[in-house]
């Protein structure tokens, strides 16, 4: 079979860019939309539900929504990827997958906003979630043969080791279009539209261009041109009973598990870390964020290089291990007490160096370890299942989060009362250093718990021609590995 060109691989990656800006519309904007600030209020926007934390006095109505979209996201992803591995399509397994779930995605991203009745009407509520219901279905639809598709078109470990280093990009540049409307809003707003509408037509024009983006992958690349695999013949049940019966994923995944925590509590700790603890101004948020974004895509270009020389296993301990130091740093924020000052911005431009790296491996080789691990499997049993490979490091993922926002929203509070009249907790000096301490223990374990990963064994299942390099840097890095 053909391999891609790199023209082709970039053609993919933005398939990626595509569905991170509609991912990155409702991650950036469902709680600022739907729980207005007072000054929004003001400038005319609508309390479409209900503000508070009135589920058990700790979640908002809307958190629950999420929570509840996120558990069927959960259960859609197995589900989603047996059907994607057991397909038959004459075009490929994939691409129809993402043909058919493009359209209504892009449209469904927009109608999350886009509730029909006034201010706090129980109806809205079900709105909402019944939209986001459907926006995780067809994310699901789409992501899930399409990362599957990471394994099927890189041949070699060159080749996907830079579709991973271009879909992080791409990813990268998604998330940032998602941040648009902060630009446009107030501008349309004095060209006349309402505080909705001005939100509103930005999230139009971003998922007309998602929509183009994640289509041209499926148009211009032909998927039966470059993937010949047998389909599965093995139902969801039983393929994801083998999918974890596979020694080297079940280490991955549990590895990925610590990661996911610990990263989430990561970014949704900083803006309190720089907000409470280092007493900087709400606005050095976007400053810190951005500039370890950008930093960290900066580092993107050596990793393959990097991964040539120490190979993948060493270099996302490394990563784990760069990101409990990260942690440290703003553990020693507890220390500036929320004052200011110099010792505040040493320590938030400290963090901010020291993660841009982490983040940069972190971001780009799990992806292909998940590839390599997947293409191992089918090489022993001959089963071809990437979907589901990808599905369940993608319930891993999710798994993570859930369980980061759950342990900040319990650790953050430690020595506050909370307001249930407020959408958002408050989160104390001692419950931020709580919370970067814990982190600091994810990482570490995630760290741990690789060192069991077979990457020698996996490798030489899978080695090709002109993975020569790829090889000769995972026999000098593991060479007490047992087989």
């Amino acid at each position: 079979m053909k391999r891609l060109t790199k023209k082709q691989m970039i053609i993919f990656a933005i398939g990626q860019l595509g569905w991170s800006t509609l991912s990155g519309i409702i991650t950036t904007w469902l709680v600022t939309f739907y729980l207005p600030t007072a000054g929004d209020i003001e400038a005319g926007a609508i309390q479409y539900i209900i503000p508070g934390l009135v589920i058990g006095g700790f979640m908002t109505v809307l958190g629950l929504i999420s929570a509840l979209g996120r558990v069927f996201d959960a259960i859609t992803d197995p589900l989603i990827a047996s059907l994607s591995d057991r397909s038959k399509n004459p075009r490929g397994r994939r691409t129809p997958f993402m043909q058919y779930s493009a359209l209504p995605l892009a449209i469904v991203t927009v109608l999350v906003f886009c509730p029909f009745w006034g201010p706090k009407d129980p109806m809205n509520i079900v709105w909402v979630s019944v939209m986001l219901v459907l926006f995780y279905l067809f994310m699901t639809m789409y992501c899930t043969p399409y990362n599957s598709l990471i394994s099927e078109y890189g041949k070699t470990q060159e080749d996907r080791m830079f579709i991973s280093t271009s879909i992080s990009l791409t990813f990268f540049v998604g998330t940032l279009l998602a941040y648009v409307p902060f630009v446009l809003a107030g501008a349309l707003r004095g060209a006349g539209l309402s505080f909705a509408w001005s939100y509103r037509v930005p999230f139009i024009v971003l998922a007309v261009i998602a929509l183009v983006s994640m289509l041209l992958p499926t148009f211009l690349i032909k998927e039966k041109e470059f993937v010949e695999t047998k389909p599965s013949e093995v139902n969801v049940f039983k393929s994801l009973g083998a999918t974890f019966k596979n020694k080297d994923f079940r280490v991955f995944v549990g590895s990925d598990v610590m990661y996911w925590v610990g990263l989430t509590m990561f970014q949704t700790g900083l803006p309190f870390f720089v907000k409470v603890s280092m007493g900087l101004g709400e606005s050095m948020v976007l400053v810190f964020l951005g500039s370890m974004t950008v930093l960290s895509a900066v580092f993107y270009p050596f990793v393959t290089k990097l991964v040539k020389k120490f190979g993948k296993k060493k270099l996302v301990i490394f990563g784990f291990l760069g990101l409990a130091v990260a942690y440290a740093i703003a553990a020693c924020t507890y220390f500036v007490g929320g004052k200011g000052g110099a010792l505040g911005w040493v320590l938030g431009i400290a963090i901010v160096i020291i993660a841009a790296f982490p983040m940069a491996l972190l971001g780009i080789i799990p992806q292909s370890i998940v590839a390599d691990v997947a293409e191992a499997e089918g090489v022993v049993t001959g089963e071809n299942r990437e979907g589901m490979f990808f599905a369940a490091r993608t319930f891993a993922m999710k798994f993570g989060q859930s369980l980061a926002l759950i342990l900040f929203t319990s650790l953050a509070i430690i020595g506050t009362q909370q307001s249930t009249e407020a959408s958002e907790i408050v989160p104390s000096l001692i419950g931020l250093l709580v919370v970067a301490i814990v982190a600091i223990v994810f990482c570490v374990l995630g760290a741990v718990i690789l060192m069991f990963y077979r990457e020698k064994h996996v490798m030489k299942l899978i080695a090709k021609e002109g993975d020569e390099a790829f090889m000769q840097a995972v026999e000098a890095n593991n060479t007490k590995e047992e087989e």
